[in-house]
C-alpha cells in the first residue's frame, strides 16, 4: 500500500529549494549506494553532510511534523534526515529494495526502514522519464510521477525502480521513516480507522461512536506500538 500526500512544500518553498539545489555541489549516487544498488545507481546526490542538505532537510521534517496525513500514515517513530538526489538526461535507478536498516550520517544512530518516502521537487511537465516504478505483491508495477511538492510513502520491503530521464532534470528528496507501528497490515488498518473517525467527526460532531472509535484506535496503538 502506497500514499499520496500533497502540497508538504509549498509553491513558494518549491521555489526557493529548486533554486538553491540548481547552484548544489553535487557527487555521483553510487557513493552512498549499497553494495547491489551501486551497479544499477546512476544520478547525482547531494552528500548527506553537505549544509544544504541539513537546511532543506530541516525545512522537508518541520512540514512534514504539521501534516496530519503524514502523521497518520506513517506514525514515525525516527525518521532518517532527508537526502536529495537529481536525474538529468539518461540517468536512472534499476530495480532495487532499499536496505533494511540506515545509520543517520555523523551520528551512532541505526533507523529500521519501514516506510521509504520520496518528495517531488520538480513539476512533471519540465522533465520526461523519471517515474517511479513499484512493484507490487501481485506482480503488477504501478508508476508515480508527482507534482512537486507532493510526497509518496511506500513500504520499505518493495521493488522499486527509477525509469531513465530522457528530458529536462528531476529533482526530488528521498528519506526513510521507523514507524512506531512495526508491521504494515497494522499501521494500513490504524490509517483507515484513523480516516474514518476524521470523516465521522467532520460529518457527525456529536456522534456518540467517535468516543469509542477512538478509544479502540489508541487502544490498538497502545498494543502494537514498538518503541
Amino acid at each position: 500500500m502506497y500514499f499520496q500526500i500533497s502540497n508538504i512544500l509549498s509553491h513558494q518553498q518549491i521555489a526557493a529549494v529548486q533554486h538553491k539545489l540548481s547552484h548544489a555541489d553535487w557527487v555521483h549516487g553510487r557513493e552512498t549506494a549499497g553494495h547491489l544498488s551501486v551497479r544499477v545507481k546512476e544520478n547525482s546526490q547531494l552528500p548527506e553532510n553537505h549544509p544544504l542538505a541539513a537546511e532543506l532537510g530541516a525545512l522537508i521534517l518541520d512540514q512534514l511534523e504539521t501534516n496530519s496525513q503524514f502523521m497518520s500514515a506513517a506514525l514515525p517513530l525516527r525518521i532518517v534526515p532527508p537526502l536529495f538526489n537529481r536525474y538529468r538526461p539518461g540517468d536512472e535507478y534499476g530495480r532495487h529494495i532499499d536496505g533494511a536498516v540506515r545509520s543517520v550520517a555523523g551520528a551512532a544512530t541505526r533507523i529500521r526502514t519501514d516506510l521509504s518516502a520520496t518528495l517531488f521537487l520538480s513539476d512533471p511537465a519540465t522533465y520526461e522519464g523519471g517515474e517511479l516504478v513499484i512493484e507490487e505483491s501481485s506482480g503488477a508495477h504501478v508508476q508515480f510521477k508527482l507534482p512537486a511538492g507532493d510526497l509518496l510513502l511506500y513500504a520499505g520491503s518493495t521493488v522499486h525502480r527509477v525509469t531513465p530521464v530522457r528530458v529536462g532534470v528531476r529533482l526530488a528528496s528521498f528519506f526513510w521513516i521507523q514507524s512506531m507501528i512495526r508491521e504494515n497490515p497494522r499501521r494500513e488498518m490504524l490509517y483507515s480507522l484513523d480516516s474514518a473517525i476524521r470523516r465521522l467527526t467532520a460529518d457527525h460532531p456529536e456522534h456518540p461512536a467517535i468516543v469509542d472509535l477512538t478509544a479502540h484506535y489508541h487502544n490498538l496503538v497502545r498494543e502494537w506500538a514498538d518503541l
